[in-house]
């Protein structure tokens, strides 16, 4: 299945070490910048390029160089929340709407400009490329198009004021094609503006507006158009023959789903309606399956519990096609589509699995802990870990293949990794390292684990030389036997200032950002759809899919995501740490093999703001209001 990225709601997220701290003085750094104005704010990228953003503009940092990798200043002070970052991509969006900073009175005035923070090209900007406003700027990956809406300075008066669309190469800047959406100086009392995300398909481009959808060759030819109005989104089966549309009420309550025929008619007699927002659509043999999340926090009690709700429809002609849709009780955390049917798993707690025919698949539903941090395939069936508890059971029936689950309080953090060598599950939570044997389900205490200043491990991996867990400020390996080898400790210089990382499972911010948030601790994904179920392996692969999945795409800024992804990450035989040194605060680096300080860079002023390339191996620090240090960690 093909679909696209949505408008500019998709944020990108990564794990990042911030912190104020008190230190006398800053060793020389690497390489120094000067980004020109007061600095707003730091974002470190997956591409371990920092954007900063400053009192003139937007500036792009690398190490290899104390040059900047790019100064934009054409839109003078950018505000964070004015930076959109592309998934899987090296660019960013900057978005300044409205007039004298008014959101409202977009319309009369919008900047927008595309920007490869790696290669520090200027791709777009709206006044570069001609157009009087930018309504709608969307990046299609990895077919590296933006597809732009909006007015255009150009041509005679009624083309400056009709609505036009332009497609323009990622990789060049050069314009494709453009059209207008209605022709200049026809009197109409319509009202013509894209309305959702276009769908860029092998022959042709879908984009939905407030009159239909439309759709034109790949040389802006109008193949046809209909009147399907106001589309959100679109996706289409692997050999788009079978083309969806989602058109979503202002309230989020409804959805309708329409299905369009490859001349643009409507399939279906009548639109199929569901409750909520679509979160998860899947075309299979069997049909169209259809998970949509109800919100009704706030609403009447007559309004229903907000849960989701998983759907079986006819591809034919919508229909619903089960009797009786199975129970969720909350939200859906955790979808797969297997051989023999769905699998789910619900954040408030509970796995399911059901037959494409709606029949219950296990003998009944699973009763689990809370937040449901891994479901991944094993030999021996699903292993489930939650906040609460951990188990294997059967993937077929749901039946425990441990003797009994393993239970613990509600941990805020729960960490795992699998033992090849000694064939053994190990869990840490409550303080306590479990190993569970693969084979029998045998239950064991290996170890009690007690980090100072109350942290719970974040980070548990099995070395050569034994089992390593990690904390912010903790560290310690054990034996096979569970016995400490050693035990590392640096106070944290202020926790107030200093941020924790939350509960959870966590893994490497650059690399799990790349498959889209898709893996954590051991389990790896099997290819790039979201909705396969993992393998539980020892060691994550995810770099190596990042690599392959850049080294797929044109552009030298993809070829030098695919080399820095290579590479192995900088924390795979190190941990960083921030703590009180002898002449001051800094960051200390450690050896996760024996605990030794490999190296310590210090910091200066009493509340400095840093940030950790983890993967690149590189700290990022604010000097001043106007200068940034980068040290190499390596």
């Amino acid at each position: 299945m093909k679909i696209q990225l949505h408008h500019l709601s998709s944020i990108v997220c990564l794990l990042l070490f911030t912190g104020g701290l008190f230190a006398q003085k800053a060793e020389t750094p690497d390489y120094t910048y000067d980004v020109g104005g007061n600095i707003n704010n730091m974002t470190l990228t997956l591409a371990g390029t920092m954007v900063v953003s400053t009192s003139d503009g937007l500036v792009g940092i690398k190490p290899g160089s104390n040059e900047l990798v790019f100064k934009f200043t054409d839109y003078g002070s950018v505000k964070p929340e004015e930076v959109t970052y592309i998934p899987a991509s090296p660019y960013l969006i900057v978005d300044q709407g409205g007039v004298g900073g008014l959101k409202a009175l977009s319309a009369l005035s919008s900047k927008k400009a595309v920007i490869d923070y790696i290669s520090g090209k200027v791709i777009f900007t709206t006044e570069s490329k001609g157009w009087k406003t930018v309504q709608t700027a969307d990046v299609i990956m990895p077919d590296n198009k933006l597809v732009i809406s909006g007015l255009q300075k150009e041509g005679s008066m009624a083309e400056k004021n009709t609505a036009k669309l332009a497609v323009y190469d990622l990789i060049t800047g050069n314009l494709d094609y453009s059209f207008f959406l209605n022709e200049p100086g026809k009197t109409t009392a319509k009202y013509f503006a894209v309305t959702g995300t276009p769908l860029l398909l092998k022959d042709k481009l879908l984009v939905p507006t407030t009159q239909g959808i439309y759709a034109k060759s790949h040389s802006g030819q109008t193949l046809w158009e209909n009147d399907v109005k106001d589309v959100n989104w679109m996706t289409s089966s692997a050999d788009e023959k079978e083309i969806y549309a989602f058109d979503v009420n202002d309230t989020g309550s409804k959805t309708e789903i329409i299905k369009v025929k490859p001349d643009g008619g409507e399939a279906w007699g009548d639109k199929v309606k569901v409750d909520g927002v679509v979160s998860n659509f899947q075309i299979v043999p069997q049909g169209l399956i259809v998970v949509s999340d109800k919100d009704t926090s706030g609403k009447s009690v007559l309004a229903g519990r907000s849960e989701s709700k998983i759907n079986l429809l006819s591809a034919a002609n919508g229909e619903d096609l089960w009797d009786k849709a199975p129970k969720t009780g909350g939200f859906v955390q955790h979808f797969y589509v297997m051989e023999d049917g769905i699998l789910f798993g619900i954040y408030e707690g509970g796995i399911n699995k059901v037959a494409f025919d709606g029949t219950p698949l296990f003998k009944k539903p699973l009763k689990t802990g809370e937040n449901i941090q891994i479901m991944a395939e094993t030999p021996k069936g699903l292993i489930y870990i939650t906040s609460e508890d951990a188990n294997i059971v059967d993937l077929k029936t749901g039946e425990s293949v441990w003797n009994k689950p393993l239970k613990f309080k509600k941990a805020e953090s729960v960490t795992s990794a699998f033992d090849e060598a000694h064939s053994r599950y190990l869990i840490n939570a409550d303080d306590e390292l479990f190993a569970v044997d693969a084979a029998s389900g045998d239950v064991s205490t290996l170890a009690n684990v007690k980090f100072d200043e109350k942290e719970n491990p974040t980070t548990l991996a099995v070395r050569d030389n034994g089992i390593f867990l990690g904390s912010d400020q903790n560290m310690t390996l054990l034996d096979f036997d569970g016995n400490e080898k050693y035990h590392e400790y640096y106070k944290s210089p202020g926790r107030s200032t200093f941020g924790k990382i939350m509960g959870g499972i966590t893994a490497v911010a650059t690399t799990t950002l790349t498959v889209a948030m898709a893996a954590k601790a051991g389990a790896n994904r099997n290819g790039m759809d979201m909705n396969n179920l993992d393998s539980y392996n020892e060691t994550g692969k995810e770099a190596k899919r990042a690599q392959d999945m850049f080294a797929s795409m044109a552009g030298a800024s993809f070829e030098y995501l695919s080399k820095r992804f290579k590479a192995s990450a900088a924390t795979e035989d190190s941990q960083f740490i921030l703590s009180n040194l002898d002449d001051g605060v800094g960051l200390v680096k450690l050896s996760k093999a024996d605990g030794s300080v490999e190296k310590e860079i210090l910091l200066k002023d009493k509340k400095p703001e840093y940030e950790v390339d983890d993967f690149g191996g590189v700290l990022y620090y604010k000097a001043d209001n106007k200068t940034i240090y980068a040290y190499n960690l390596r």
